[in-house]
Order: C-alpha cells, then structure tokens, then sequence
C-alpha cells in the first residue's frame, strides 16, 4: 500500500502546524487507499547541510534519509513565516535529494495569506528535486480559518480541499511508483 508522510514542517515553540497536521492526519486516515503518517521536523533535528548529498555520514542525516525513503509521497504542512517558507523546512529538504526523487507531494499552509507564498517557493524546490507537486493545495489564513488566530476551525471548503489534495498525492504516489521500483505498474 502508498505510504504518504505528512511533514510537519515547523518547529518553532507555540507553533500551529501540530493541530494543522492532526486534522490532515484525521482526515487522511477515513482513506483506505494508503497509509499516512505524520512526520514532525522535532524528530529530526538537523543542522545546517553539514555533509555532501548522498555521502552520510552522520546518524542525523542515515536517519532521515531511511525516513524519507520509507514513504511514496508527501503532503508537506508549512506556515508562511516572511514572506516565505520556514528555514528549517527548507534545510530539511535540501539536506537530500534522491530520496524525494520521483515522489509526489501536495500541500497544505496556513498563515496571513493562508502561506500561499511558502508553497509558491516550496514547489519551485520540489521541481528541483525532480517532485511532482499537486495542483490542489490547502490555504489555511489566520483570520479566517482560526477562532483568535490560534485554534483551527477549518470550513467545509477546506475539507473539500483537503480531499482534493489528498486524492492528487495518493494518484501520483500510485502513478510515479514503477519510476521509483523499476516496476510497471498493472493495469486493469
């Protein structure tokens, strides 16, 4: 079966993605169509690029290269802190390459603007990565989705839009497969 990471990718003290995560997390599990699991950047504290691509060396990093292989595809959580993606989101993905090679990944963001910008820059980086990102994404702003701008009340149209996107992630996940195995993929 598809197994889709959902990366929570602040960790900033009294950030909102934990709640962001838990309800994609909710949501995605009333599928049956793949396994999701949340990954949390606090469990895998990295440091600035600290070692050439795909010569690990450290723990830190033969961590969180099994991680990221261990999935077929993401759906990245990310505020827009800036202007822009939060550095340590952005640190964690530049610390590989071909472990994101091939994969699809979607999107959910929040933030004054809904984080629309964070994933304007995050996408540009999973192209790099050789990533196909989903067009449906979720836009979550702090005025409207949160009750005082801190505790998540999504509307139905986020839902909606949180299906979307996981429908799009699960698809591409299932598509981009046989590049990543080597494998056709059977068709029915």
């Amino acid at each position: 079966m598809i197994r889709i990471g959902i990366v929570l990718g602040s960790t900033r003290p009294g950030r909102r993605g934990e709640q962001v995560a838990r309800w994609v997390e909710q949501r995605a599990r009333l599928r049956a169509d793949a396994e999701f699991e949340v990954v949390d950047l606090l469990a895998h504290p990295l440091p600035h690029l600290d070692e050439l691509p795909g010569e690990y060396e450290h723990p830190h990093t033969r961590a969180w290269a099994e991680t990221i292989t261990s999935f077929d595809g993401f759906v990245v959580v990310t505020p827009e802190y800036n202007h822009s993606a939060p550095g340590v989101l952005m640190n964690a993905i530049d610390f590989l390459r071909a472990e994101w090679r091939d994969k699809a990944v979607g999107f959910v963001s929040y933030g004054g603007v809904g984080g629309a910008r964070a994933v304007e820059q995050l996408r540009l980086m999973c192209g790099a990565l050789e990533m196909a990102d989903v067009s449906s994404q979720v836009t979550l702003p702090l005025a409207t989705e949160f009750e005082n701008f801190a505790v998540l009340a999504p509307g139905e149209h986020q839902i909606a839009a949180l299906d979307r996107t996981l429908d799009q992630v699960v698809a591409w996940s299932t598509s981009l497969l046989p590049l990543r195995t080597g494998s056709p993929v059977a068709v029915a």
